[in-house]
């Protein structure tokens, strides 16, 4: 049998507890490797909880349970012989809001590299450019790199977000909400960045906007209460739903 191939995303019987609340329900999803893959559903159906399973990002409290895996290129991503730092380097996420450290543009883009690799300052240089072109910034700020990296757009932030993951080298990307705080002008240019980052990286994107989903993914997952309702090719999904409860809610019956 051959290897999975770089960046290819799985879960079996996943399922997650916070407390006595059930998030999760025995959600078994194969992610598409080097495409787009959408996960919607209405509010509170486990979304934002299943893309935080794909690096293990949910929270470390006692009352968290989680069973079932979670596989990246067939290794499960909770064994202990896969620190989470490196985890972490692999499946990169941003998150809704922009979160820029209060440092440079630079910076912000170089403190991975600097702590997971020991290079020379050329070295550093060309990932931190390299980061910056792939997700549509360089032109931007090449002449700005020392400045507060809190001085540039909310869009901007958001972009450079995307660059700060990408200068690790990850075989995914994870976002969750990454659009809903901008304008139609911004998430246009964070949707032809995702569109160009799937050629070599697979993406995985939560979002409350079905427009969103529909122009931008491959594929989409739908959740409803914790379960995986459908999965499949998103042109399939969204015109010829294949359940019931999955038209409903992209045809805004409920959710």
């Amino acid at each position: 049998m051959s290897a999975p191939p770089a960046g290819a995303l799985a879960t079996r019987d996943l399922s997650l507890w916070y407390g006595p609340v059930q998030a999760l329900d025995l959600v078994s999803l194969s992610i598409a490797p080097h495409a787009i893959s959408a996960i919607i559903g209405p509010s509170g159906c486990g979304k934002s909880s299943l893309l935080r399973s794909f690096n293990r990002l949910h929270p470390l409290a006692a009352d968290v349970r989680v069973s079932g895996d979670v596989t990246l290129n067939g290794a499960s991503v909770c064994a202990s012989s896969l620190p989470v730092e490196e985890l972490r380097r692999r499946v990169g996420m941003v998150f809704q809001r922009w979160t820029p450290f209060p440092v440079s543009i630079y910076d912000n883009v170089a403190a991975g590299p600097r702590l997971n690799l020991r290079l020379e300052r050329a070295d550093l240089d060309a990932i931190v450019e390299q980061a910056l072109r792939r997700a549509a910034l360089w032109d931007e700020v090449k002449d700005r790199l020392r400045e507060p990296a809190r001085r540039l757009s909310g869009g901007q932030q958001q972009r450079l977000c995307i660059a700060r993951a990408l200068a690790n080298g990850p075989e995914v990307l994870l976002l969750d909400e990454p659009c809903s705080a901008l304008d139609p002008i911004a998430t246009q240019r964070i949707e032809e960045v995702l569109w160009e980052l799937r050629q070599d990286v697979t993406i995985v994107i939560v979002t409350h906007n079905l427009q969103q989903a529909a122009r931008l993914s491959d594929e989409t997952a739908v959740l409803i209460g914790g379960r995986l309702v459908e999965h499949g090719p998103s042109s399939q999904l969204f015109t010829s739903p294949r359940e019931p409860r999955t038209e409903a809610f992209i045809t805004g019956r409920f959710g």
